[in-house]
Order: structure tokens, then sequence, then C-alpha cells
């Protein structure tokens, strides 16, 4: 099995633990990544169960899985387009609660499982010196065809 660096989602740290090259009809090898709906779905189940502060590029990740502008999602957080605009770029860090309400919100909007707990949320939200990689491998079960390595 080759794991695949998957950075097309806009994240770096996200690792396909499956053999995803197939060979063509011309005899070349090619990249094939099913489902990607769920592919991304999965990754944002591992961005909000992840023990880190969301970074500007995981924001960036989640609100457009939400389907939401930055307009929407600083309306909803009291705050104005620009601020969000600067945590996506990373030019200035997201407090805690925001943090919270944004993994909330994405649970909410995406179906996700979210740690019920306020108190274990709270404990997630600290920023880590490094990001951790986040390893998904492929399944046979095409109802889920995705879950999280542990």
């Amino acid at each position: 099995m080759n794991p695949y660096h998957y950075t097309e989602c806009g994240l770096d740290n996200i690792i396909i633990e499956a053999d995803l090259l197939a060979i063509d009809d011309k005899g070349e090898k090619i990249l094939t990544i099913p489902a990607i709906g769920q592919l991304h779905n999965i990754i944002a189940q591992g961005l909000i169960a992840q023990e880190n502060a969301l970074s500007g590029t995981e924001i960036r990740f989640l609100r457009t899985e939400m389907g939401m502008t930055q307009a929407e999602l600083a309306q909803l957080l009291h705050r104005d387009t620009q601020t969000v605009g600067r945590w996506e770029r990373g030019e200035v860090a997201l407090d805690a609660t925001q943090d919270i309400f944004i993994r909330q919100l994405a649970a909410e909007k995406l179906q996700l499982l979210l740690e019920p707990s306020v108190e274990m949320q709270s404990r997630k939200v600290t920023p880590k010196a490094h990001r951790v990689p986040i390893h998904i491998q492929l399944t046979k079960n095409k109802k889920t065809p995705y879950e999280l390595v542990a």
C-alpha cells in the first residue's frame, strides 16, 4: 500500500492510506480518488476531532465544505468579513471560543460527530507547536468508503 499525501483539498496534513494508483488503457499509472465528497466529509470529521487549534487553511476547508462564504461565517460569529479572511490566511489567530463554535457549526451542518462536552472541546483547541497528520484509509464499504485511522 502506498500512502498518498492528499494536498488537493488545500490542506497539507492529510494522508490517505490506500493504493490509489490505477493503470489506464495506455498502460500509464493514474491517480484515482473515489467518492471525493465522502473523503472531504471524513477529513472534516478529523479536523473537528483533532487536538489542536484550527489553522487558517483548516478554517477555510471547513467553511467551504459547509457551503458558506466568508461573509456568512463572519455574520454568525459577529465579526467582519476581513477578520475571517485574516484567520484563513493565518494572519490572526482564532480564539478558543470561535474555534469551538466553528467545530460545532461544522458538526451540525455536515452531520458529523463532535465531543459533546464543552470542557473536552476546550481542551482540544489548545494550539500545539506542530500539526499532526490526519490519516484516512479506504475501506471496502461502498456506503462509507473512508475512515479515520486511529
